[in-house]
């Protein structure tokens, strides 16, 4: 079976030389050696002043919101994983949903300021599939009615925009580092902010409010272990061999599915940036040629994923909000199999089978 995706793993002997440290210091979680090695070359490696390692993607969302102090309405994408909204409602804020741009299919940032009401008190929009949003127009924006800006860039480690890590944009910014991942730590993410005060902050928050045994604010235990450090100091040395190889899948899709103007396409961006290939999602005419060609692909053992399906205005616990690019994209787009170690004979046979059906 050829997975949609496969965890990088480094080789077994490195990670255990770390994991003998582990266990000579007896020191597993709680700030360790590891730990603040991890946040300290990740903020060399991505040119970055304030970030914090912590326990997953999803957390660093909702930290984000709660170190703000985001209410009311929160302006966002309905194209993105389910996280992203239910952090929104999880932190007892409403999202309101600004349709996307069909090319990268990020948020449409002339379609934000419409949807600005006295309640709105930030704009939480997503790099989907590691395209940069507009940040600049945001950024426009977010000035003049006083947001705050987050950016969920759970797909856009690794990516540059004009130069810079992509992370630098917005008040704050937050990764993933699931295993799923380009970079990963098996389970993890980050927070990242320009502002040290803010920085300290969501440090805080992190650990119960809290430094040794005093207490200075509400916090929660969003900390990650020296487990899941060692694994990301595995790994950062190699990603820039893995976002290469990478790259190499990208371009035989690239180069051997049938693209044309309406029975496939895939997103992409006309920025200037250095990308990340974090995916490989193509957009068929209709979603029944979608249904189709994915019943093809599992009958040859392929497994893809309706990445990101459904449109998340149309979530059964939300009220529906019309996002008509949106809905239609995302009955109609597929992410196929792109790993490491991938194949090319493999891409060629998955190419051959969609354009078999276009």
């Amino acid at each position: 079976m050829i997975n949609v995706t496969k965890t990088y793993l480094p080789d077994i002997e490195e990670y255990s030389t770390y994991l003998k440290g582990i266990w000579d210091r007896s020191w597993v979680t709680n700030y360790g050696p590891l730990f603040l090695e991890l946040e300290s070359k990740l903020k060399q490696h991505l040119n970055i002043n304030n970030l914090t390692f912590c326990s997953n993607g999803t957390v660093a969302i909702d930290i984000a919101l709660k170190a703000l102090e985001v209410k009311g309405d929160v302006i966002t994408t309905p194209f993105s994983y389910v996280a992203t909204t239910n952090s929104i409602i999880w932190q007892n804020c409403n999202p309101v949903f600004a349709d996307i741009r069909k090319d990268d299919l990020c948020i449409d940032a002339s379609k934000i300021e419409e949807k600005i009401t006295p309640k709105t008190t930030a704009i939480l929009a997503v790099h989907v599939y590691g395209y940069p949003c507009d940040v600049e127009a945001i950024d426009v924006i977010a000035k003049k009615h006083n947001l705050k800006v987050i950016y969920d860039a759970a797909h856009a480690f690794g990516v540059k925009y004009k130069g810079k890590s992509l992370l630098n944009y917005g008040d704050i910014s937050t990764c993933s580092f699931h295993a799923t991942k380009i970079f990963h730590t098996i389970e993890g993410g980050a927070i990242i902010s320009n502002s040290v005060e803010l920085a300290r902050k969501v440090k805080l928050m992190t650990t119960f409010g809290h430094e040794g045994d005093d207490y200075f604010s509400v916090g929660i235990n969003g900390k990650n272990s020296e487990f899941h450090a060692a694994m990301g100091l595995c790994i950062l040395p190699k990603i820039q061999d893995i976002i290469n190889a990478r790259k190499n899948v990208f371009s035989i899709y690239d180069s051997n599915l049938n693209f044309n103007k309406t029975k496939l396409t895939r997103p992409q961006s006309n920025l200037p940036l250095e990308y990340n290939y974090a995916y490989y999602p193509v957009i068929f005419e209709t979603e029944e040629k979608l249904i189709e060609v994915r019943k093809l692909l599992v009958a040859n053992d392929i497994t893809t994923r309706r990445y990101f399906y459904p449109s998340l205005n149309n979530l059964p616990f939300l009220s529906y909000q019309q996002c008509a690019i949106s809905e239609d994209i995302a009955k109609r787009v597929l992410s196929l199999p792109l790993y490491v170690d991938l194949e090319k004979e493999i891409v060629l046979k998955i190419c051959t089978l969609i354009n078999s059906k276009l």
